[in-house]
């Protein structure tokens, strides 16, 4: 694989709920992109990827992530990440007062 730049407006961009994803790359190897959440905003629940581990850096923004089939949370701050095992449902909520703007990354890329 060559060195590549990917430029933002490159992205697939797609709606989890309110949650406004964007892809950047997905390889043999790895996924990878962001998501960006309004105050208040609740994503969709991501089933979990049944062999990759996903994950989180919260790079702006308070979120909550909720991991429904155990009943957890965790809150997360602007510099936190929080590591999902494989297969584990789970869903982000935005709980600052500010848009919140998370990257997410698979290994290896479920796809």
């Amino acid at each position: 694989m060559e060195v590549k730049v990917i430029k933002s407006n490159e992205t697939k961009v797609f709606m989890d709920g309110p949650e406004v994803c964007r892809e950047y790359t997905v390889t043999g190897k790895i996924t990878f992109g962001s998501s960006t959440l309004l105050p208040g905003q609740t994503g969709g629940v991501d089933p979990g990827h049944a062999n990759s581990h996903e994950i989180f850096y919260v790079s702006r923004g308070e979120v909550l992530m909720h991991t429904p089939n155990d009943g957890k949370y965790y809150q997360l701050e602007e510099g936190d990440i929080i590591i999902i095992p494989e297969g584990v449902p789970h869903r982000l909520t935005n709980i600052g007062n500010q848009k919140a703007i998370i990257t997410w990354s698979c290994a290896p890329s479920p796809e």
